[in-house]
């Protein structure tokens, strides 16, 4: 790829690093604060200390009933079908399984099955990782079929940032294996409209027009999109491609990401000026997810406390009160 630095002087990498041909493109080499650069090439920041961080911050292993499988909800699960993505975000919540976890074996899948079946209260699935999407069509319709086969399973959706960051890998034939298991839908990942290319705007309609609802999940992030103006732009660019804004999540609590966070009061206040300015169908619901697996919570004023310097406290879903640490480190 075009690097914004010499090797020699770029910071060694903490944690992998990963980028397409294709997404290092759009990067602009003259700019050392370039929005898309700064989402994968890794930097010194990555090397702050922080006691508010950690490798696991939603203790995802602690919810992990069968391996492979992540149920922090009544009614759904998430399926870690893989530790690949085709480039790693340097924000990624999950750094701690990138290119450590292979893709799901047979007998893994049949023991998620397994629990599934005894477990019908579960009735929506996120197939999820890494990203399902680096997997081959023949192999995704293996799991995608294994899901259907329990009964109780009534919604699948799988998570992908392929549109993104390698929007070639979304084909007609690979369209038409997802649409198989309808209702199926399909989450993307943009964060900056400079990322919703023509190249992009292809694939997502290759999925739309297959019939598969789309939604999209948008990291805020400081350098980044921590904006009005370019999260507005971005929204309104994915609405007019048939992508629906869904969420906006406050970047998590996760080592080497530290830089990329901004204070809740902060994203209190964009998605406040975008509402004045966004239709209800541009506009995400803006979320985080509670540290410890406590689930994801909207972001709004009714919800919070931020008048204490340094933490936000949020009041859950469970009614109880859980302090959110607004350190930029």
């Amino acid at each position: 790829m075009d690097e914004k630095k010499s090797p020699s002087k770029r910071p060694a990498a903490r944690y992998p690093e990963k980028v397409t041909p294709y997404y290092a493109s759009l990067i602009d080499p003259r700019d050392p604060d370039d929005p898309l650069g700064r989402m994968v090439i890794p930097s010194a920041d990555e090397r702050l200390p922080s006691p508010h961080l950690s490798l696991d911050p939603l203790l995802e292993a602690r919810h992990t009933p069968v391996p492979r499988l992540i149920r922090r909800y009544p009614d759904r699960a998430l399926l870690l079908v893989t530790g690949e993505c085709a480039s790693y975000c340097r924000f990624c919540f999950r750094k701690r399984i990138l290119g450590k976890l292979g893709p799901i074996s047979k007998p893994e899948l049949d023991r998620v099955v397994e629990y599934l079946s005894y477990h019908p209260q579960v009735s929506e699935v996120l197939v999820s990782g890494g990203d399902p999407l680096t997997l081959g069509n023949a192999r995704l319709d293996a799991i995608l079929s294994a899901l259907r086969s329990v009964r109780t399973i009534e919604v699948i959706r799988v998570s992908t940032r392929m549109p993104a960051v390698l929007p070639s890998r979304i084909t007609k034939k690979l369209a038409a294996v997802l649409a198989k298991h309808h209702p199926l839908y399909v989450t993307t990942h943009f964060n900056h409209p400079r990322e919703v290319t023509r190249q992009a705007e292809r694939a997502c309609a290759i999925l739309a027009d297959a019939g598969l609802p789309l939604a999209n999940q948008t990291v805020l992030l400081r350098g980044v999109n921590n904006s009005t103006e370019v999260l507005g732009e971005l929204f309104r660019k994915l609405l007019r491609n048939r992508v629906r804004p869904y969420y906006l999540f406050q970047c998590d609590l996760v080592e080497g990401a530290g830089h990329f966070r901004t204070p809740i009061a902060e994203g209190i206040e964009i998605m406040s000026e975008l509402s004045q300015s966004l239709s209800g169908l541009a506009l995400p619901k803006f979320v985080v997810d509670l540290p410890g697996g406590s689930g994801k919570v909207q972001l709004d004023r009714d919800r919070l406390d931020i008048s204490r310097p340094g933490k936000t406290l949020i009041r859950g879903l469970d009614g109880r009160v859980a302090e959110y640490p607004d350190i930029l480190r």
